[in-house]
């Protein structure tokens, strides 16, 4: 006879018919999703917890940046909240929004500057990364890739059960990030973020990003 798969508080377990016994199934391990929504002057970070197929808020926030005048000081500062959240949660993936084009190429610039150091901070904890674009991430969380900032707010609200009104849309849209990461998770066929898993990996998906130096 087939064995019957069962739920019992909680753990799958099933029915041996041969041994009359029931056995239970190891239950997996809870995931942990850390998303940035990148800027040096609001960087917004949420993180969310995956667990029997349930997922849920651990906490968001912002970090501000634009508070300290020196911009190298900013990148820093960056660069250590980042590794202060993997090393307090230990997520197993991290997922940031991708810069967009836009025309003030300073703008860019700095945005650029900020990803980096935030990718460089999950890849030194061996943390693997994967971008999304902002369309996809709207997509991905609210059906619609042109949602304004407060849609794809209440969608969260929704699906992660708070009420909480952030004063800023960056921890939101951080949140939104590492929920996208985890809905193409669950579908791999329909991933379209680019994943690296070491410096290797991103300088060979990212050539353009690379400047030798020749002494």
């Amino acid at each position: 006879m087939t064995n019957i798969l069962i739920l019992l508080f909680n753990t799958q377990c099933y029915f041996n018919y041969q041994t009359e016994k029931i056995i239970r199934v190891p239950a997996k391990k809870a995931s942990v999703i850390l998303g940035i929504d990148p800027g040096t002057l609001v960087m917004g970070y949420g993180l969310i917890k995956i667990e029997l197929n349930k997922v849920s808020l651990l906490e968001m926030g912002v970090l501000q940046p634009g508070k300290v005048k020196d911009s190298y000081k900013r990148l820093n500062l960056i660069f250590n909240t980042v590794s202060g959240l993997i090393t307090k949660y230990k997520p197993d993936t991290f997922a940031i929004e991708a810069p967009f084009f836009g025309k003030n190429v300073q703008s860019m610039l700095k945005l650029g500057r900020a990803q980096g150091v935030a990718i460089a901070a999950a890849m030194r904890h061996g943390v693997e990364v994967t971008e999304y674009s902002p369309k996809k991430v709207k997509q991905s969380v609210t059906g619609n890739g042109n949602a304004n900032k407060e849609q794809v707010m209440k969608m969260l609200q929704q699906i992660l059960q708070f009420k909480e009104n952030p004063k800023h849309f960056d921890a939101t849209d951080a949140l939104a990030v590492a929920l996208c990461h985890y809905y193409q998770q669950k579908n791999p066929v329909a991933v379209s973020g680019t994943s690296v898993k070491g410096w290797e990996a991103f300088i060979a998906q990212n050539p353009d990003r690379v400047k030798v130096v020749r002494k």
